[in-house]
């Protein structure tokens, strides 16, 4: 019924939506005209945000196609004060098999797992352990999160250890206070000290959006951590009072858009907290086609941060198989 792109590792056929990588953002000197030319219309902003869940509405099998797609694009997470590793082993067994089998075959559809799973440094080696031969990364969120108040040189060390005990991709918190007060030339030294302590492993940068202020300070500070070689830019930790927003989205992928049209270098979006719903998911995915286009809709440009935005997805795909809806705890992900 749905079809997707395909491809193979190891022994055993592991079909995916493929990952393909563009030339990684080398960054650029620091461009203060650029960021002081940055203005944001919040009315206009707000007004185009609302307007697009109204009247952007998939149905049935495009409605499938476009969350069994969001799942790829999902970076599992457990970010809690009494994760242990039996926790983050369940988590990464769901990541491999997000949805189950009997659905995927009414589907017509291969296996797929989600984009990455996310969890703090001391449960990556479980995660790193429970995800191998997957092909899953490991995410950590690194960088004193969610506060990122600790001494730099100590979130410089901790960005390093998570990459030596084997995460991928490690989601770091910028410096609110340099935001608020207009220093951009320390955000952008801080990001690119960042960026170099993760090496080959890609940087998120996340911003706390819901603490920045404004719409135009969420604007600049997007476009300072892609100056100073950003993978991603990223809404929130989820541990703020405000997460992501259809607003706030709109300004920082309009800000990519920008640095593309500049560079020539894509930059990838993550908006993280507060999303679990299925249709909330199709919504930021049409806002994503329609301001950046098809190929930022790939796991390497784009990824929600979510947890339980997985259980309400496969109870929508049940509803559109069998015409009922289960109940959420036969979905549970960990």
């Amino acid at each position: 019924m749905l079809s997707q792109s395909t491809e193979h590792t190891t022994g055993t056929a592991r079909y995916q939506l493929p990952q393909v990588a563009d030339a990684r953002n080398p960054g650029m000197p620091l461009d203060m005209d650029w960021i002081r030319g940055m203005q944001a219309n919040t009315s206009a902003i707000e007004r185009r945000a609302a307007q697009l869940p109204a009247r952007r509405s998939v149905k049935k099998d495009h409605q499938a196609a476009w969350l069994l797609r969001a799942i790829t694009c999902i970076d599992l997470t457990t970010l809690s004060g009494d994760d242990t590793e039996r926790r983050v082993e369940r988590l990464c067994a769901k990541a491999r098999h997000p949805v189950s089998q009997n659905l995927l075959d009414a589907l017509g559809m291969p296996p797929i797992t989600t984009g990455a799973v996310c969890v703090y440094h001391e449960m990556i080696p479980a995660a790193v352990r429970a995800l191998d031969g997957s092909g899953i990364p490991v995410a950590a969120v690194s960088t004193g999160f969610p506060a990122g108040l600790s001494p730099l040189h100590l979130r410089l060390a901790e960005i390093s250890e998570s990459v030596k005990a084997g995460a991928a991709e490690i989601d770091i918190v910028i410096s609110r206070r340099h935001v608020l007060t207009g220093n951009w030339v320390a955000l952008y030294e801080e990001m690119q000290q960042m960026r170099a302590a993760c090496g080959e492993a890609h940087v998120k940068a996340i911003l706390a959006t819901g603490e920045l202020g404004s719409l135009r300070n969420v604007a600049r500070a997007s476009v300072v951590c892609m100056m100073a070689g950003a993978d991603f830019i990223k809404t929130s930790t989820g541990k703020e009072s405000v997460n992501a927003t259809l607003p706030v989205t709109l300004v920082m992928i309009r800000a990519i858009r920008d640095y593309f049209e500049r560079t020539g270098y894509r930059v990838g979006y993550k908006p993280a907290g507060g999303i679990s719903k299925a249709k909330d998911a199709i919504t930021y995915q049409a806002m994503m086609k329609e301001e950046l286009g098809d190929r930022w809709l790939m796991p390497d440009l784009f990824r929600f941060g979510a947890s339980s935005l997985l259980n309400d997805i496969e109870r929508q795909l049940e509803h559109h198989v069998t015409g009922n809806y289960s109940a959420g705890y036969r979905h549970a992900t960990s």
